[in-house]
């Protein structure tokens, strides 16, 4: 009699258990959707598995942020889409492009700055589509700032190869 409950218990917890386990599933803090000049992306984050496929035309790596943007901050009567700057190419080898679509360039500037936060160069923007020289910069990570009336628009992660 004890064998069968026994065997009736083992049978009911592992149906009932293994229905409930998620072995392969994970908690992200947040995920989203991201357009660009480049394509459009999806991204999640806190997850700890990812995948690489690799070609000889690029590579993708799945269930990893890769942020392009890093920060975009409240501006009050400044507003611009998310589609009206852009920078690229990331990673760099020679040099960097700002393209703005739509955007009043009066007032507007960038700033290059190192990992430390240090001012690199420093320019007003004057034309929709501005370039950045990097080819004499060792290869490192960088960030530049788009800023109009001394208040940040947004800032760019930008990643120097080569």
């Amino acid at each position: 009699m004890e064998h069968k409950r026994l065997k009736l218990f083992s049978i009911i917890f592992f149906t009932f258990g293994i229905s409930n386990l998620y072995a392969q599933e994970s908690v992200n803090a947040g995920s989203g959707n991201t357009f660009g000049t480049g394509g459009s992306g999806s991204y999640s984050l806190g997850q700890i598995v990812y995948t690489t496929n690799e070609s000889v035309t690029g590579s993708s790596a799945q269930g990893v942020q890769q942020p392009f943007e890093i920060s975009v901050l409240g501006l009050g009567d400044i507003s611009f889409s998310n589609n009206t700057i852009s920078i690229y190419p990331n990673p760099v080898a020679d040099h960097i492009t700002i393209l703005l679509k739509d955007v009043e360039l009066s007032e507007l500037t960038y700033q290059l700055l190192d990992m430390q936060g240090r001012k690199i160069v420093g320019k007003k923007i004057e034309n929709n589509s501005t370039q950045i020289v990097m080819n004499h910069l060792p290869v490192a990570t960088y960030f530049v700032k788009i800023i109009k009336r001394n208040r940040i628009i947004k800032t760019f992660k930008i990643i120097k190869n080569k």
